[in-house]
Protein backbone atom coordinates (compact mmCIF):
# COMPACT_ATOMS: atom_id res chain seq x y z
CA UNK A 1 0.00 0.00 0.00
CA UNK A 2 1.10 3.37 -1.15
CA UNK A 3 1.76 6.25 1.91
CA UNK A 4 1.86 9.13 -0.29
CA UNK A 5 -1.04 11.31 0.65
CA UNK A 6 -4.00 10.82 -1.01
CA UNK A 7 -6.00 13.60 -3.16
CA UNK A 8 -9.03 14.91 -1.10
CA UNK A 9 -12.10 12.20 -1.68
CA UNK A 10 -16.16 11.98 -0.51
CA UNK A 11 -17.08 10.63 3.08
CA UNK A 12 -18.33 7.98 1.52
CA UNK A 13 -14.99 7.05 0.54
CA UNK A 14 -13.53 7.14 4.11
CA UNK A 15 -11.45 9.90 2.71
CA UNK A 16 -11.94 13.29 4.40
CA UNK A 17 -9.95 16.52 2.76
CA UNK A 18 -7.72 18.46 5.82
CA UNK A 19 -5.33 21.60 6.00
CA UNK A 20 -2.79 18.99 4.81
CA UNK A 21 -4.58 16.47 1.97
CA UNK A 22 -6.74 13.50 2.63
CA UNK A 23 -6.64 11.57 5.90
CA UNK A 24 -8.39 8.13 6.45
CA UNK A 25 -11.25 8.26 9.06
CA UNK A 26 -10.45 6.50 12.48
CA UNK A 27 -12.94 3.62 13.02
CA UNK A 28 -15.83 4.77 14.66
CA UNK A 29 -15.04 8.46 13.95
CA UNK A 30 -17.82 10.09 11.18
CA UNK A 31 -14.59 12.29 10.43
CA UNK A 32 -11.28 13.32 11.15
CA UNK A 33 -9.74 15.43 13.32
CA UNK A 34 -9.60 18.28 10.81
CA UNK A 35 -6.78 20.31 13.39
CA UNK A 36 -7.03 23.90 14.37
CA UNK A 37 -5.35 26.78 12.89
CA UNK A 38 -2.73 28.65 14.91
CA UNK A 39 -3.81 30.40 17.89
CA UNK A 40 -4.08 34.40 17.39
CA UNK A 41 -4.12 36.45 21.07
CA UNK A 42 -5.99 39.49 21.05
CA UNK A 43 -4.53 42.92 21.85
CA UNK A 44 -5.72 42.58 25.63
CA UNK A 45 -4.19 38.94 26.18
CA UNK A 46 -0.73 40.46 25.18
CA UNK A 47 -0.63 43.99 26.21
CA UNK A 48 -1.77 45.28 30.19
CA UNK A 49 -2.52 48.68 28.87
CA UNK A 50 -4.73 47.41 26.04
CA UNK A 51 -6.83 44.89 29.24
CA UNK A 52 -6.92 48.34 31.54
CA UNK A 53 -8.68 50.03 28.71
CA UNK A 54 -10.97 47.42 27.66
CA UNK A 55 -11.99 47.29 31.22
CA UNK A 56 -12.73 50.53 31.50
CA UNK A 57 -15.02 51.06 28.43
CA UNK A 58 -17.12 48.41 29.50
CA UNK A 59 -17.29 49.84 33.20
CA UNK A 60 -18.64 53.49 31.17
CA UNK A 61 -20.87 51.42 29.45
CA UNK A 62 -22.56 49.95 32.27
CA UNK A 63 -22.16 53.03 34.45
CA UNK A 64 -24.38 54.95 31.48
CA UNK A 65 -26.95 52.25 31.23
CA UNK A 66 -27.23 53.34 34.89
CA UNK A 67 -27.61 56.73 34.09
CA UNK A 68 -29.83 56.03 31.01
CA UNK A 69 -32.35 53.69 33.75
CA UNK A 70 -32.50 56.46 36.00
CA UNK A 71 -33.33 59.19 33.46
CA UNK A 72 -35.94 57.04 32.51
CA UNK A 73 -37.54 57.25 35.94
CA UNK A 74 -37.44 61.02 35.86
CA UNK A 75 -38.49 61.39 32.60
CA UNK A 76 -41.98 59.06 33.73
CA UNK A 77 -42.49 62.04 36.20
CA UNK A 78 -41.66 64.73 34.10
CA UNK A 79 -43.04 64.72 30.94
CA UNK A 80 -47.18 64.89 30.81
CA UNK A 81 -49.22 62.49 29.50
CA UNK A 82 -52.80 61.90 28.63
CA UNK A 83 -55.43 65.20 27.53
CA UNK A 84 -52.59 67.70 27.14
CA UNK A 85 -49.54 65.75 26.59
CA UNK A 86 -45.88 67.38 26.24
CA UNK A 87 -44.99 67.50 22.99
CA UNK A 88 -41.68 68.21 21.51
CA UNK A 89 -40.75 68.35 17.70
CA UNK A 90 -44.68 67.27 16.83
CA UNK A 91 -43.75 63.83 19.13
CA UNK A 92 -45.19 62.88 22.93
CA UNK A 93 -42.49 63.75 24.45
CA UNK A 94 -42.86 61.02 27.40
CA UNK A 95 -43.19 58.26 24.66
CA UNK A 96 -40.10 59.02 22.90
CA UNK A 97 -37.72 59.44 26.58
CA UNK A 98 -39.08 56.87 27.38
CA UNK A 99 -38.45 54.63 24.77
CA UNK A 100 -35.08 56.19 24.39
CA UNK A 101 -33.27 55.80 27.84
CA UNK A 102 -35.45 52.58 28.15
CA UNK A 103 -33.66 51.35 24.59
CA UNK A 104 -30.03 52.67 25.62
CA UNK A 105 -30.01 51.11 29.44
CA UNK A 106 -30.89 47.83 27.72
CA UNK A 107 -28.54 48.73 25.17
CA UNK A 108 -25.49 49.16 26.92
CA UNK A 109 -25.48 46.10 28.89
CA UNK A 110 -25.96 44.06 26.08
CA UNK A 111 -22.76 45.56 24.35
CA UNK A 112 -21.01 45.92 27.48
CA UNK A 113 -21.19 42.28 28.21
CA UNK A 114 -20.19 41.34 24.66
CA UNK A 115 -17.42 43.20 24.84
CA UNK A 116 -15.96 41.96 28.20
CA UNK A 117 -16.59 38.54 26.41
CA UNK A 118 -14.77 39.14 23.36
CA UNK A 119 -11.95 41.44 24.80
CA UNK A 120 -11.31 40.01 28.35
CA UNK A 121 -12.68 36.63 28.77
CA UNK A 122 -10.53 33.26 28.47
CA UNK A 123 -9.90 32.86 24.90
CA UNK A 124 -8.86 29.09 23.92
CA UNK A 125 -10.57 26.45 21.22
CA UNK A 126 -13.07 24.20 22.24
CA UNK A 127 -14.09 20.78 20.58
CA UNK A 128 -16.60 18.85 21.68
CA UNK A 129 -18.13 15.55 19.67
CA UNK A 130 -22.31 15.46 19.52
CA UNK A 131 -23.62 13.36 21.91
CA UNK A 132 -27.14 12.46 22.47
CA UNK A 133 -29.58 14.42 24.33
CA UNK A 134 -29.55 12.56 27.71
CA UNK A 135 -26.14 13.21 29.50
CA UNK A 136 -24.85 11.12 31.16
CA UNK A 137 -23.24 11.78 35.29
CA UNK A 138 -19.49 12.01 34.02
CA UNK A 139 -21.11 14.95 31.54
CA UNK A 140 -23.47 16.40 34.20
CA UNK A 141 -19.74 16.77 36.24
CA UNK A 142 -18.11 17.78 33.23
CA UNK A 143 -20.86 20.53 32.65
CA UNK A 144 -20.67 22.13 36.37
CA UNK A 145 -16.95 21.75 35.73
CA UNK A 146 -16.84 23.97 32.84
CA UNK A 147 -19.40 26.17 34.51
CA UNK A 148 -17.03 26.87 37.00
CA UNK A 149 -14.21 27.33 34.64
CA UNK A 150 -16.05 30.00 32.72
CA UNK A 151 -16.47 31.73 35.78
CA UNK A 152 -12.76 31.47 36.48
CA UNK A 153 -12.18 32.67 33.11
CA UNK A 154 -14.20 35.82 33.00
CA UNK A 155 -11.98 37.11 35.85
CA UNK A 156 -15.36 38.33 38.03
CA UNK A 157 -13.82 37.35 41.16
CA UNK A 158 -10.05 39.77 40.21
CA UNK A 159 -12.02 42.46 38.11
CA UNK A 160 -13.92 44.03 41.15
CA UNK A 161 -14.79 47.34 39.13
CA UNK A 162 -16.49 45.09 36.20
CA UNK A 163 -17.97 43.35 38.79
CA UNK A 164 -19.69 46.41 40.66
CA UNK A 165 -20.75 48.42 37.73
CA UNK A 166 -22.54 45.17 36.03
CA UNK A 167 -24.00 44.60 38.97
CA UNK A 168 -25.51 47.80 39.40
CA UNK A 169 -26.49 48.52 35.87
CA UNK A 170 -28.10 45.03 36.50
CA UNK A 171 -30.38 46.79 39.98
CA UNK A 172 -30.88 50.00 38.21
CA UNK A 173 -31.91 48.57 34.73
CA UNK A 174 -34.63 47.03 36.93
CA UNK A 175 -36.14 50.49 38.41
CA UNK A 176 -38.09 51.04 34.96
CA UNK A 177 -39.96 47.29 35.12
CA UNK A 178 -40.93 48.37 38.83
CA UNK A 179 -42.53 51.91 38.31
CA UNK A 180 -44.19 50.75 34.79
CA UNK A 181 -46.22 48.71 36.79
CA UNK A 182 -48.12 51.68 37.93
CA UNK A 183 -49.60 52.01 34.92
CA UNK A 184 -51.08 48.60 34.76
CA UNK A 185 -53.91 50.87 36.67
CA UNK A 186 -55.06 51.33 40.51
CA UNK A 187 -55.69 49.07 42.57
CA UNK A 188 -59.13 47.17 42.21
CA UNK A 189 -60.38 47.44 45.47
CA UNK A 190 -60.43 51.48 45.65
CA UNK A 191 -61.16 51.81 42.20
CA UNK A 192 -63.97 49.42 41.67
CA UNK A 193 -65.53 50.14 45.08
CA UNK A 194 -67.63 53.18 44.08
CA UNK A 195 -68.95 54.74 40.58
CA UNK A 196 -70.32 57.64 39.72
CA UNK A 197 -73.86 56.52 40.81
CA UNK A 198 -75.41 59.05 43.41
CA UNK A 199 -79.10 59.26 44.68
CA UNK A 200 -81.58 60.94 42.42
CA UNK A 201 -79.69 60.60 39.16
CA UNK A 202 -81.12 59.74 36.36
CA UNK A 203 -80.92 56.49 33.98
CA UNK A 204 -80.79 57.45 30.76
CA UNK A 205 -80.05 55.62 27.10
CA UNK A 206 -76.15 55.19 26.40
CA UNK A 207 -76.29 56.47 23.36
CA UNK A 208 -78.41 59.43 23.16
CA UNK A 209 -78.79 60.42 27.13
CA UNK A 210 -82.63 60.10 26.88
CA UNK A 211 -84.23 60.22 30.62
CA UNK A 212 -86.03 56.93 30.68
CA UNK A 213 -89.88 56.54 32.31
CA UNK A 214 -91.49 53.55 33.11
CA UNK A 215 -93.81 54.02 30.08
CA UNK A 216 -91.19 53.82 27.53
CA UNK A 217 -90.08 49.94 28.17
CA UNK A 218 -91.82 47.13 27.25
CA UNK A 219 -92.02 43.64 28.59
CA UNK A 220 -89.00 41.63 28.26
CA UNK A 221 -87.33 44.44 26.61
CA UNK A 222 -83.56 45.34 27.74
CA UNK A 223 -81.76 49.42 27.28
CA UNK A 224 -77.92 49.68 27.80
CA UNK A 225 -77.81 52.77 29.92
CA UNK A 226 -75.64 54.82 32.68
CA UNK A 227 -75.77 57.95 34.73
CA UNK A 228 -76.88 61.72 33.45
CA UNK A 229 -73.81 62.98 34.74
CA UNK A 230 -72.00 62.04 31.68
CA UNK A 231 -73.79 64.42 29.53
CA UNK A 232 -74.55 67.05 31.97
CA UNK A 233 -72.21 69.77 32.30
CA UNK A 234 -70.98 71.82 35.00
CA UNK A 235 -72.38 75.42 35.53
CA UNK A 236 -69.33 77.03 34.13
CA UNK A 237 -70.24 74.97 30.87
CA UNK A 238 -66.94 72.62 30.85
CA UNK A 239 -68.08 69.01 30.74
CA UNK A 240 -67.38 67.22 34.33
CA UNK A 241 -65.69 64.15 33.05
CA UNK A 242 -63.35 64.22 29.76
CA UNK A 243 -60.87 62.29 28.49
CA UNK A 244 -59.10 59.28 30.14
CA UNK A 245 -61.70 60.18 32.98
CA UNK A 246 -64.99 59.80 31.38
CA UNK A 247 -63.87 56.55 29.94
CA UNK A 248 -63.30 55.27 33.17
CA UNK A 249 -66.17 56.45 34.89
CA UNK A 250 -68.65 55.45 32.16
CA UNK A 251 -67.10 51.79 32.21
CA UNK A 252 -67.64 51.26 36.01
CA UNK A 253 -71.25 52.51 35.81
CA UNK A 254 -72.13 51.13 32.58
CA UNK A 255 -75.98 49.74 33.51
CA UNK A 256 -78.50 47.14 31.88
CA UNK A 257 -82.10 47.93 32.91
CA UNK A 258 -84.57 45.44 32.03
CA UNK A 259 -88.66 45.04 32.07
CA UNK A 260 -90.37 41.57 33.34
CA UNK A 261 -93.53 40.34 34.99
CA UNK A 262 -94.08 42.10 38.45
CA UNK A 263 -94.46 37.88 39.68
CA UNK A 264 -91.87 36.44 37.72
CA UNK A 265 -89.25 38.68 40.09
CA UNK A 266 -87.78 36.81 43.17
CA UNK A 267 -86.10 39.60 44.92
CA UNK A 268 -83.42 38.98 47.17
CA UNK A 269 -84.03 39.98 51.24
CA UNK A 270 -84.00 43.33 51.55
CA UNK A 271 -84.18 44.43 47.72
CA UNK A 272 -88.20 44.68 47.21
CA UNK A 273 -87.92 47.49 47.24
CA UNK A 274 -85.35 48.24 44.69
CA UNK A 275 -87.23 48.14 41.16
CA UNK A 276 -90.35 49.99 39.65
CA UNK A 277 -93.48 48.03 37.92
CA UNK A 278 -90.89 45.23 37.14
CA UNK A 279 -88.10 47.33 36.17
CA UNK A 280 -84.57 45.85 37.08
CA UNK A 281 -80.93 47.69 37.05
CA UNK A 282 -78.06 45.48 37.14
CA UNK A 283 -74.18 46.74 36.43
CA UNK A 284 -72.83 45.79 32.56
CA UNK A 285 -69.62 44.02 33.64
CA UNK A 286 -69.50 40.61 34.34
CA UNK A 287 -68.11 39.58 37.94
CA UNK A 288 -65.65 37.36 36.14
CA UNK A 289 -63.39 39.24 34.26
CA UNK A 290 -64.62 42.29 33.52
CA UNK A 291 -66.74 41.75 30.21
CA UNK A 292 -69.75 43.84 29.03
CA UNK A 293 -73.09 42.07 28.95
CA UNK A 294 -76.02 42.20 27.37
CA UNK A 295 -77.21 38.86 25.86
CA UNK A 296 -80.72 38.89 26.93
CA UNK A 297 -82.88 36.09 27.20
CA UNK A 298 -86.21 36.75 27.56
CA UNK A 299 -88.27 34.10 28.24
CA UNK A 300 -85.90 32.28 31.00
CA UNK A 301 -84.75 36.36 32.39
CA UNK A 302 -81.16 34.88 31.88
CA UNK A 303 -77.82 37.06 31.15
CA UNK A 304 -75.72 35.64 29.40
CA UNK A 305 -71.76 36.99 29.18
CA UNK A 306 -70.44 36.24 25.40
CA UNK A 307 -66.48 36.07 26.60
CA UNK A 308 -67.24 32.72 29.01
CA UNK A 309 -70.47 31.74 29.13
CA UNK A 310 -71.11 33.21 32.59
CA UNK A 311 -75.00 33.25 32.85
CA UNK A 312 -76.87 35.14 35.28
CA UNK A 313 -81.00 35.03 36.44
CA UNK A 314 -81.95 38.73 36.63
CA UNK A 315 -85.65 37.91 37.71
CA UNK A 316 -83.29 36.48 40.84
CA UNK A 317 -81.33 39.43 41.65
CA UNK A 318 -78.50 38.90 39.37
CA UNK A 319 -77.48 35.35 40.94
CA UNK A 320 -74.68 32.88 38.97
CA UNK A 321 -76.85 29.60 37.57
CA UNK A 322 -73.65 29.07 34.66
CA UNK A 323 -70.00 29.73 33.90
CA UNK A 324 -67.65 30.56 35.73
CA UNK A 325 -68.47 33.88 37.24
CA UNK A 326 -68.22 33.67 41.32
CA UNK A 327 -70.88 36.25 42.41
CA UNK A 328 -74.06 37.88 41.39
CA UNK A 329 -74.39 40.57 39.03
CA UNK A 330 -74.49 44.21 41.27
CA UNK A 331 -77.88 45.50 41.41
CA UNK A 332 -78.43 49.34 41.35
CA UNK A 333 -81.85 50.32 43.10
CA UNK A 334 -84.19 52.48 41.42
CA UNK A 335 -87.02 54.65 42.32
CA UNK A 336 -88.87 57.08 40.16
CA UNK A 337 -88.34 61.20 40.74
CA UNK A 338 -91.01 63.83 40.69
CA UNK A 339 -91.01 64.23 36.88
CA UNK A 340 -91.42 60.37 36.60
CA UNK A 341 -88.41 59.57 35.47
CA UNK A 342 -86.06 56.49 36.54
CA UNK A 343 -83.16 57.83 39.00
CA UNK A 344 -80.84 55.75 41.12
CA UNK A 345 -81.38 55.21 44.96
CA UNK A 346 -77.91 55.21 45.60
CA UNK A 347 -74.69 54.33 44.05
CA UNK A 348 -74.14 50.11 43.86
CA UNK A 349 -73.88 48.76 47.37
CA UNK A 350 -71.48 46.73 46.64
CA UNK A 351 -68.18 46.71 43.95
CA UNK A 352 -68.54 46.35 40.24
CA UNK A 353 -66.64 44.55 38.32
CA UNK A 354 -64.69 41.02 38.47
CA UNK A 355 -64.14 39.40 41.19
CA UNK A 356 -60.61 38.94 42.77
CA UNK A 357 -59.10 37.20 46.16
CA UNK A 358 -59.17 40.44 48.03
CA UNK A 359 -63.15 40.98 48.09
CA UNK A 360 -65.40 39.75 50.58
Amino acid sequence: MSHDVQPPASNEEGLVSTQHGATPAPAGDPIADPGLPAHEPRPTDVDVDAEKRAERQIATMFGLSSVFAILFVVSYFVFDIGDHPTIIAGYGASNVALGVTLGLALLLIGIGAIQWARKLMSDVEVVEMRHTAASSDTDRVEAVKAFNQGVSDSGIARRPLLRNSLLGALATIGLPAILTLRDLGPLPRGDLATTAWRKGMRLVNDVAGTPIKPGDMEIGQLVNGEPAVFFEDRPDGTPKFEGTRLNDAKTKAAIIIVRMKPENITPPKGRENWGVEGILCFSKICTHVGCPISLWEQQTHHLLCPCHQSTFDLADGGKVIFGPAARSLPQLPIMVDSEGYLVAQSDFTEPVGPSYWERG
